[in-house]
């Protein structure tokens, strides 16, 4: 396909300007998952966990990239805030793919806490790096991996040492600016080592009116008895294109809390596995999608319950307005010997008008006979006897249908544990059921 050349014969002609302005460890893999990538090509709708989404149509479009690491002209304390009042963060900035080191708080985390350059600190601590960097992405099982793996030239490295507990939550706005269409391949590596505790939030934003796709791949390992709080929220436009790609491994009684958020956005495409591979682990898996006009979002999920008495839970909500689409497919695999499993998965939708539509895909895989695990999904629209009741009320039927929305989709919102962050998305759900873009404190971008 012209779609997978195009990658192919870039590869082929900028391999050494992509290794040069990179690191070695993370050279070390690029050419492996090069030939993944061209083995696999990318999925097409037959392939089970892409069935909803065209990727290849995704990245036909010939994009721009900044192969050689030209500085980006933007400020972005000038330029963007994205302030959640009364919640004190640790602040950080990835403008495309690349990390600011510029731009860091002057506030110091707490002794054994690194959050810097993912290529930089490749380069002074090669062997950890190799230990952890593209382990449990593994670019022979997923194209899109294997795209990433090979282009990727940056990203963030956050390292959480033994017992250190990050009591500031850690915020990293991921800012999209260029002036022409552009490709950017973004990637994450967390690694908390056994007692740590943190929490991150990464907001993801489009300054400039360009067609941007972004691939992005998140490895995370959770330690024995650490906890690691991952909240992912999206407010771009609807030319933007995001596949992002977020595998986590948690070890014995560890507890990972992930919670992703579509405000705004184009296309979205988000994938989560999940290895729950020592006994006592838990994780809650929880999405919130808001669309309308043409926008599409797809959460591709894998629990997979590796050992015994692991617990897991999963609650995602849609509400779909205007032409959208919305997918949700999430197995859960309890395998051989994982007795004591609990799990239960729920994805609960609402089409507001006739056009919307949504794919659900709930799924159980269970090889363990001692288990509690339970799974359901509903499509439906507005209550029709709520709006009547209403509006006998005196409420009018524009904000009956807010009010219906706000209140459907609230359980996932209320499940997010930093109370600021919770206050500042129950205003930004509001406003965008309101129809009005939400300006987030001292943002200049949005008109």
């Amino acid at each position: 396909m012209n779609s997978e050349k195009q990658y192919i014969d870039l590869y082929h002609e900028c391999r050494q300007q992509i290794c040069d302005h990179s690191a070695d460890a993370m050279n070390a893999v690029r050419d492996t998952a090069f030939a993944d990538f061209q083995r696999q090509g990318f999925p097409t709708r037959k392939v089970e966990r892409y069935k909803y989404t065209s990727i290849d149509e995704l990245f036909e479009p010939n994009y721009g990239l900044n192969i050689n690491r030209l500085e980006v002209p933007v400020d972005p304390y000038k330029a963007f805030r994205c302030d959640v009042p009364n919640l004190s963060t640790s602040l950080y900035f990835i403008v495309n793919d690349q990390f600011r080191q510029a731009l860091q708080p002057k506030e110091n985390l707490p002794e054994g806490v690194v959050v810097t350059s993912l290529a930089d600190y490749a380069n002074a601590n090669p062997e950890f790096v190799e230990r952890h960097y593209a382990r449990l992405a593994n670019t022979a099982d997923d194209a899109v991996t294997a795209l990433n793996t090979m282009l990727a030239q940056d990203g963030l490295l956050v390292y959480v040492k033994k017992n250190v507990v990050v009591d500031k939550t850690v915020q990293v706005i991921n800012i999209l600016r260029s002036s022409v269409d552009l490709m950017v391949n973004r990637r994450v590596l967390i690694v908390m080592e056994e007692g740590a505790s943190a929490k991150f939030l990464f907001c993801d934003h489009a300054a400039d009116d360009r067609r941007f796709l972004t691939t992005q791949v998140i490895e995370a390992y959770v330690g024995a008895n650490a906890s690691l709080d991952l909240y992912c929220m999206e407010e771009t436009h609807i030319r933007n294109t995001r596949v992002s790609n977020v595998y986590v491994q948690q070890q014995r009684d560890s507890r990972f809390n992930h919670n992703v958020i579509t405000l705004h956005n184009g296309v979205t495409r988000n994938r989560l596995d999940v290895q729950l591979a020592g006994e006592g682990a838990e994780c809650w898996c929880n999405g919130c999608v808001i669309a309308d006009k043409t926008q599409h979002v797809d959460n591709n999920t894998l629990i997979d319950h590796q050992v015994s008495h692991c617990t897991s839970h999963e609650l995602y909500k849609y509400v779909l307005d205007g032409n959208s689409t919305g997918a949700f497919a999430g197995r859960v695999l309890v395998r051989h010997g994982a007795q004591k499993t609990v799990s239960e998965e729920v994805n609960q939708n609402l089409c507001a008008t006739k056009t919307a539509r949504m794919y659900t895909q709930p799924m159980l895989e269970i090889y363990a006979d001692d288990v509690k695990c339970s799974h359901g999904s509903t499509v439906g629209q507005l209550n029709d006897a709520a709006l009547f009741y209403m509006r006998q009320r005196g409420i009018s039927e524009k904000e009956a249908k807010l009010l219906l929305e706000f209140a459907f989709i609230n359980e996932v919102v209320d499940k997010i544990q930093l109370e600021p962050l919770r206050d500042r998305l129950h205003y930004l759900v509001e406003k965008r059921f309101r129809g009005e873009l939400s300006k987030c404190e001292g943002c200049k971008m949005c008109k």
